[in-house]
């Protein structure tokens, strides 16, 4: 069963460079490559910046996502901004994990157990989106506490768990000190994605584990997508095996 998944930091829709709010430019850049499931990080609700917008909402149906969960990270003065998952598959459980550590900013991640149906046959997944901490130590605290977790940690070993989003992992190490030793294996080593307008850091991370074998995975380089936020977006296809 294949599926196409997409993690995207849409910076609330403002470009990296023009400051420019326009989220008409990250419809068109997800939509390009028509992903089956997308994982957001930064979307506004009701923020000024933004125009008010619920933007989880106004994405969801601008680009035709039947299914979509949001979780509010950080309370601003007006409004939040958080994580989102849009799917074209149902969503069975919509579950939030704290990944904060004291003194920094607040930090979760959005994890769902979602249904994929494809030519009469279905498979459930375990979906987790994190927007991790700026801080090295800050973010392997995260990622244990993250897989500590019971609706990670219990998982049957061939059980297909996803974990994806905006690692903030400069030097890439997480992956080796945290996420192979837990069993999971990575899209790829080195795929940049920051900044947009010439990528220099592989911020944006997808580690599998369980019965799911990826095909490719690269970064989203349009005109568009280089304008339309300060990361990339992170495309991954892959496959759902028996």
């Amino acid at each position: 069963m294949h599926f196409r998944l997409l993690t995207y930091n849409i910076h609330k829709g403002i470009g990296g460079v023009d400051r420019r709010y326009s989220p008409e430019r990250i419809v068109e850049t997800i939509e390009h490559y028509e992903p089956d499931i997308a994982l957001l990080q930064e979307v506004d609700d009701g923020v000024p910046r933004s125009e008010h917008h619920r933007q989880v909402e106004m994405l969801a149906l601008g680009m035709g996502f039947h299914h979509h969960a949001y979780q509010r990270n950080v309370r601003l003065k007006s409004g939040y901004y958080g994580n989102a998952i849009l799917s074209r598959f149902p969503l069975l459980q919509v579950d939030t994990i704290d990944l904060t550590v004291p003194l920094k900013k607040r930090r979760q991640a959005l994890v769902v157990r979602s249904r994929l149906r494809c030519q009469g046959h279905s498979r459930t997944i375990t979906l987790a989106n994190v927007h991790l901490g700026l801080a090295g130590y800050e973010r392997k605290m995260q990622l244990r506490r993250l897989l500590d977790h019971p609706l990670l940690k219990h998982h049957h070993v061939s059980s297909p768990v996803l974990v994806a989003g905006d690692f903030n992992d400069v030097w890439g190490t997480l992956g080796k000190r945290v996420m192979l030793p837990a069993g999971f294996v990575s899209s790829r080593d080195s795929i940049r994605t920051f900044p947009a307008t010439m990528p220099l850091r592989s911020l944006d991370r997808v580690f599998v584990r369980g019965a799911i074998v990826i095909h490719r995975a690269f970064a989203g380089h349009t005109r568009l997508a280089r304008q339309a936020s300060d990361h990339l977006p992170l495309i991954v296809d892959m496959e759902l095996v028996h």
